[in-house]
């Protein structure tokens, strides 16, 4: 367990052995995350952003969900302008 004080304008000390373990480099942004009665410190790294990688992955994707309702969507679409289409024609007599 390491340990660290608190300076009078709220700075800490972050040990150079767990400095060097996580990448944090002078100019390293540091998240600050609450769970429960503990402060997390997360470096944002690039190793931290490609360990999130695939993490909302599911088997359905995305892109193919959005190109299928699309595909729905063109279809009424096109059906309401055919009926609106004859509608108009029939009416025109």
């Amino acid at each position: 367990m390491y340990k660290a004080i608190v300076s009078a304008k709220g700075q800490i000390v972050i040990p150079a052995e767990l400095r060097r373990k996580y990448g944090i480099k002078p100019g390293t942004k540091i998240c600050f995350l609450e769970r429960g009665h503990e402060i997390i410190l997360q470096p944002v790294t690039t190793e931290y952003f490609r360990s999130l990688v695939g993490m909302f992955k599911s088997k359905t994707s995305m892109t193919k969900a959005l190109l299928r309702e699309r595909a729905r969507d063109k279809k009424r679409e096109e059906a309401k302008f055919r009926k609106f289409k004859l509608k108009k024609l029939s009416g025109s007599r």
